[in-house]
């Protein structure tokens, strides 16, 4: 039996959690491609996501849905009215997506461009900024 002093060994696995609720299973080294969810799952940064393994991700929320222009009957200018959705589980799929994507091809040349839907682009942008992606440059 294990002493109580000896720390266990992490998880092969972390769950990350969008702000909507889903939650996804990732394999903890492809995950860690990701700067911000490598320092939540450090041991030595004291943070709760390193004990538990699951990481809380509620700043990843809003999906553009779509917009459509408004035209002013006698404005020159367009204004475009936004639908936001906080479905914030629909862009940290694409997330976990890409870390399988990068482990799967870390070693590989000639690595074909990963399918992303051009309504997603902004805010795997905006996810990739918050969580500290390094993209991978071949």
């Amino acid at each position: 039996m294990a002493s109580s002093s000896q720390s266990q060994a992490p998880s092969k696995y972390v769950t990350l959690i969008s702000s909507d609720g889903f939650e996804f299973v990732v394999l903890r080294e492809a995950a860690c491609i990701s700067g911000a969810i490598k320092r939540m799952l450090d041991p030595n940064s004291g943070f709760l996501e390193s004990t538990t393994g699951r990481c809380q991700l509620a700043e990843i929320k809003y999906v553009l849905l779509h917009h459509t222009p408004k035209i002013f009957k006698y404005a020159h200018r367009r204004q475009y009215i936004y639908k936001m959705a906080e479905q914030g589980g629909i862009v940290l799929e694409k997330v976990a997506e890409y870390f399988y994507y990068n482990y799967r091809n870390r070693n590989r040349e000639d690595v074909p461009d990963m399918e992303i839907p051009p309504e997603l682009c902004l805010e795997l942008l905006m996810a990739a900024d918050f969580l500290d992606s390094e993209p991978r440059l071949v």
